[in-house]
């Protein structure tokens, strides 16, 4: 993100000077009821969350220890130090045989520039099996408050080449444009030369926009991995992609007019 809240890289046509570190630390209040399970137990269940913004790094969110299931959580002797937060503790979980090692930390003492993070506390994502924001279960990540999704219908021609190869020819693209990413053009599956391309493995979720199927290209004796992908079910705010294509390739050239 060049520009954004926390940039490290603000700007250059603005009026106004940043003064502070380089490196810096917002802490808000996340504005919904968050949980978390963990084999079959709710080892969190906070309305008081606080989102922890630090430059370049995806907000995290922290949440009173007095909204923990305590009895869930066994101190370890592990221990990391930021030199922007402090020193932190960890705890691990445990319910029933299951164990997640390490899966909560604290800053008891937090640095002074960052003692609002005392009696709070944070999970590591991947380590417990289910995040709800409200009653919806979430994946990937929180939504950040500042990132927005804006999606619009466009007439400027797209064309994706695979050197003088045409991959697709859009004249109805819809253009995805994400806080902190690059513009990205969705193509009708219709204006696309599906036999050059092959289902991927690979699949990832982002919590704006959903979980993904990726596609690669084969073109005679050519095979190059993961060069387009598509959300079949985007979640609201993304639902005009559905079932569109978008190409990002190294090996590829996206022409648009």
């Amino acid at each position: 993100m060049d520009s954004g809240p926390l940039s490290s890289a603000p700007p250059g046509q603005c009026n106004y000077r940043i003064e502070g570190p380089v490196h810096r630390l917002l802490f808000t209040e996340f504005p919904r009821r968050v949980r978390a399970s963990f084999a079959g137990a709710t080892v969190l269940d906070s309305a008081r969350g606080m989102l922890l913004h630090e430059t370049a790094l995806l907000p995290q969110l922290y949440v009173p220890e007095v909204d923990l299931d305590a009895s869930l959580l066994e101190p370890t002797d592990h221990h990391t130090h930021c030199p922007f937060k402090g020193d932190a503790s960890y705890r691990s979980l445990r319910v029933g045989e299951r164990v997640a090692v390490n899966a909560v930390w604290s800053y008891p003492a937090p640095r002074q520039r960052a003692r609002w993070l005392a009696g709070y506390a944070a999970f590591y994502w991947d380590r417990v099996d289910a995040w709800f924001d409200e009653d919806e279960q979430v994946f990937g990540h929180l939504r950040d408050p500042y990132h927005r999704v804006d999606v619009r219908r466009s007439s400027r021609r797209v064309r994706v080449l695979a050197g003088d190869e045409v991959v697709a020819d859009c004249a109805q693209p819809v253009l995805l444009s994400e806080t902190g990413l690059p513009n990205r053009w969705y193509l009708r599956p219709g204006d696309i030369a599906l036999e050059m391309l092959v289902t991927s493995q690979t699949t990832t979720v982002c919590p704006y926009k959903g979980q993904t199927t990726y596609y690669s290209l084969r073109l005679g004796e050519r095979h190059v991995e993961d060069v387009a992908w598509c959300y079949p079910q985007p979640l609201d705010g993304a639902t005009a992609i559905a079932g569109r294509l978008c190409f990002d390739s190294a090996d590829l050239t996206v022409e648009v007019g």
